[in-house]
């Protein structure tokens, strides 16, 4: 009921809504199962409940592919997935929904339920591939598919520090700080898996493809920076000395790219995606940045 202010909320609460057929004060918690019985006019819940039209959010990601359960489009640098406390309106999720809008694809106003959704999420700086759900089924089927490992394949571009080689395995499970938005090995934490394959080094640097395994906040920068390859200019995980240099090449944050997505044995509704590879070229800034780090263009490389 986007359109009933607050005061109004907490009195609806305290006069005219019932849980279980009892009153309920504003710190109930719900819990599965559990019935909300609403004692309003159909004529208030149709004011309260109409559209409240936003001036959409610019669009500045280009699309990957879209079928009509399917958008897979690509995040720019700086742009958020999802909002968070300092900025709730130009997000990734709301420019999609908006451009769902302009083409009919999604009505919020009849959508009482169902918003369409990224299965996958890129930090605000990480650039490259989100895959959203159109349809409820759809996003239920794709998230699933993510949460299980099944399926759906992630790869990413990044330069690191260090002359790396040899592919390697991590398997360190991870534990995250909230104060400080930081992630440490810990026994206890979440179980991460982490592929990483050498792609080209200059000795100093190398350009890598991680291949995600599971998908835990920070699990590149952070797996990688144990591993003794921290990324080029990331200021959380890596090497301050190396990154106060690097500045000189303009480059202030890590590079870190989803370029690429493969999909196989993709469930009913979802056959359209199977046998796809979908690649991307690195940013324009990527490119130039690596070419002055590595020598050569990252386009010869991959």
């Amino acid at each position: 009921m986007k359109r009933a202010p607050l005061s109004t909320v907490y009195k609806i609460i305290r006069k005219d809504l019932k849980v279980n057929g009892k009153r309920a004060k504003n710190e109930t918690v719900l819990a599965d199962g559990d019935e909300i019985s609403l004692y309003i006019s159909d004529e208030q819940m149709s004011e309260f409940t109409k559209p409240v039209k936003r001036k959409a959010a610019r669009r500045n990601f280009k699309i990957a592919y879209e079928d009509e359960k399917v958008l897979i489009v690509e995040k720019p640098w700086g742009l958020l997935t999802h909002g968070d406390s300092h900025e709730k309106k130009n997000t990734l999720m709301n420019q999609v929904c908006g451009y769902l809008q302009e083409k009919g694809e999604y009505d919020p106003s009849v959508e009482k339920t169902f918003t369409p959704s990224p299965v996958n999420r890129l930090d605000r700086n990480t650039t490259g591939l989100v895959i959203f759900g159109k349809t409820a089924e759809s996003l239920r089927k794709l998230t699933r598919l993510i949460r299980e490992r099944k399926s759906i394949s992630k790869y990413y571009l990044t330069i690191v520090c260090g002359d790396f080689r040899e592919e390697m395995h991590i398997e360190e499970s991870l534990s995250k700080d909230s104060e400080t938005n930081t992630v440490s090995a810990d026994k206890e934490g979440k179980y991460s898996n982490t592929v990483v394959r050498p792609v080209f080094s200059s000795g100093r640097y190398s350009l890598v493809e991680v291949e995600l395994l599971t998908g835990r906040t920070h699990q590149i920068r952070a797996h990688l920076s144990s591993a003794g390859y921290p990324l080029a200019g990331d200021a959380k995980y890596g090497d301050y000395k190396v990154n106060r240099r690097l500045k000189e090449y303009g480059l202030s944050t890590q590079l870190l790219h989803a370029y690429r997505l493969t999909f196989e044995d993709m469930p009913e509704g979802l056959e359209a995606l199977n046998g796809m590879d979908i690649r991307i070229p690195v940013p324009e800034a990527f490119g130039r940045i690596g070419k002055k780090l590595l020598g050569k263009g990252i386009g010869d490389s991959v």
